[in-house]
């Protein structure tokens, strides 16, 4: 069974489109972008494409790393944005906390900073696509491939609270075989196209890919698409699984910031 976030992603657009035209003003979403990435440049149509699809207003500003931050600081003085999101990857990779902790947690609709207000919005989208296809997550093994704090470890927490038993790997895992064959479900989140591979997971596992990572000159998951292939899987398509469903769980935190009274003192 693919675990299809394109379908499921068009169900929840249909209501976030009847929740924006019942609010008095549009949500508007500030998309900060310093990257002239190919890459870069889609997701940010995609997500353009999605808001004005629901009637959300989305504007990118397009700034040089040495003024990125200024630009977010105006933004989270401006009473008219609603959520900021800052689109990584950066040209510096090494200043993304620095940058990511500069929105206004109350506008944080990425859910990156420590005190965001918002469930970050790719560990959101992988628990609804599950919930969406009834697969359930209390009770179950999940060994999760890679730690990161954009996915991995926000990931983790969410899935404990939800009751699973989670096994945690990363670069330094010595078996990595060994533990994504003992789950239930397989989540891997590590950029390294093609990690997961043929005779990595169990018959009739659940195996979700949320990474993405350039191979060959085009983007790919971290699931070798052979693995495509074993009908006994519950498997998410990439593209087409995990990053349709990160717009929904975006624009979700959107409208929430849309409706929630302003901050003190703005």
């Amino acid at each position: 069974m693919l675990l299809d976030g394109r379908e499921l992603a068009g169900y929840i657009k249909e209501r976030h489109s009847r929740q924006v035209a019942a609010m008095p003003t549009k949500p508007n979403l500030a998309i900060v972008q310093s990257s002239d990435d190919p890459a870069t440049a889609s997701y940010i149509r995609v997500k353009s494409r999605y808001g004005r699809d629901i009637g959300a207003t989305v504007k990118v500003y397009e700034v040089t790393m040495d003024r990125i931050r200024s630009q977010v600081e105006q933004l989270n003085e401006d009473p008219e944005v609603d959520g900021i999101i800052v689109q990584l990857p950066l040209p510096e990779r090494s200043k993304t906390n620095e940058v990511t902790e500069t929105v206004a947690p109350h506008k944080d609709v990425d859910g990156l900073h420590p005190h965001s207000q918002f469930t970050p919005a790719t560990p959101m989208a992988i628990l609804w696509l599950l919930a969406g296809y009834g697969v359930a997550v209390e009770g179950q093994r999940v060994t999760l491939v890679g730690k990161g704090r954009l996915v991995g470890a926000p990931l983790s927490k969410l899935l404990r609270q939800s009751g699973a038993k989670v096994t945690v790997c990363d670069s330094r895992t010595e078996d990595l075989p060994a533990a994504t064959r003992a789950a239930d479900i397989v989540v891997s989140a590590t950029g390294r196209p093609g990690l997961i591979k043929p005779g990595m997971v169990k018959p009739g596992a659940v195996v979700v890919d949320a990474g993405s990572g350039e191979s060959g000159g085009s983007i790919k998951g971290d699931v070798d698409p052979e693995l495509q292939k074993d009908t006994t899987l519950k498997i998410t398509p990439n593209p087409g699984g995990v990053g349709p469903m990160t717009v929904v769980a975006l624009f979700e935190n959107l409208l929430q910031a849309a409706q929630r009274p302003p901050a003190p003192g703005r």
